[in-house]
């Protein structure tokens, strides 16, 4: 895709993902106008002062109404009362996406309120860091990683052709998927995983004070990927876990059985079931470079 793809974007929570998009957007030349709809005062202002953005407001119709695109990027526990307060001024045509982590959750609440004559393409850019807000959005947070795409039956096919040609143009790889499968995947690859470390670094926290004094002073690189895992935005987070427990819990009770099986082999010495095993997760871990997700 070359040129203007749509000539108003409207970012609604202008966070690092819409913030980032938002760069990318305007660095391809892909986006004639860029509107963020934000309740935060102070985030308005800060993407308005560092040019993410031509026009912020904290209401919606000022934001929406002559958008051709809206990207809705706030955690997924607003996603409701999002789409209420857009619904009745999104214009014939327009596109709504979204950038959530739980697409069965974002069809259930975003779905609702869109009109007919509007096309709704859910989506997952599968990318960040541990910062969050305006400020730390940058152009190449998509490039090179997946964007998924989840539409539900009967969304207009142009309409999301246009949403790939989209994703491709910021540097996405783009992958169509039904909404119930991503869940489960993501439940495995991102859910599990936060979980996990915001486990590992609140046990640290728990520990006696000079027992937790030293895990930071000695932190070894394990720990500290952990840390930064579990840096995330804790709403954003609360969030996903709440609309995915289904998968989430899932992937925590194999987990957990996994767990009580290499728990027994080092109670019981049994050197090669810990062997088998690391060399397992080990292969897995080169088939990630070579994809070149690492």
């Amino acid at each position: 895709m070359t040129g203007i793809a749509f000539d108003t974007v409207c970012l609604v929570g202008i966070g690092l993902i819409n913030s980032s998009l938002a760069r990318a957007l305007r660095c391809h030349n892909l986006a004639r106008r860029l509107i963020a709809l934000d309740a935060s005062e102070t985030a308005r202002a800060t993407a308005l002062r560092l040019g993410v953005v031509d026009e912020a407001y904290e209401d919606a119709e000022s934001a929406v109404a002559g958008a051709d695109l809206v990207v809705i990027g706030t955690p997924m526990g607003a996603f409701p009362a999002v789409g209420a307060a857009i619904g009745p001024y999104l214009k014939q045509g327009a596109i709504v996406t979204d950038v959530g982590s739980v697409k069965t959750a974002a069809i259930r609440d975003l779905g609702p309120f869109i009109p007919e004559g509007v096309a709704f393409v859910p989506g997952h850019p599968i990318a960040g860091t541990e910062f969050s807000g305006p400020e730390n959005g940058f152009a190449g947070l998509f490039a090179g990683r997946w964007h998924i795409l989840t539409p539900p039956p009967g969304t207009d096919d142009d309409a999301v052709q246009r949403m790939v040609a989209l994703w491709q143009a910021v540097g996405a790889q783009v992958e169509v998927m039904e909404p119930r499968h991503h869940d489960q995947v993501l439940a495995i690859t991102s859910h599990l995983p936060h979980l996990i470390a915001y486990t590992i670094v609140g046990t640290a926290a728990d520990l006696e004070e000079h027992l937790a004094s030293e895990v930071i002073k000695f932190s070894a690189s394990g720990f500290r990927d952990f840390t930064r895992i579990a840096a995330s935005d804790p709403v954003m987070w609360r969030d996903i876990f709440l609309n995915n427990r289904e998968a989430v819990l899932d992937v925590i009770q194999r987990f957990t059985e996994d767990l009580t099986a290499l728990q027994r082999a080092i109670r019981w010495g049994e050197g090669d079931v810990l062997e088998q095993r690391f060399a397992k997760t080990r292969a897995i871990r080169r088939a990630v470079i070579d994809a070149k997700q690492a």
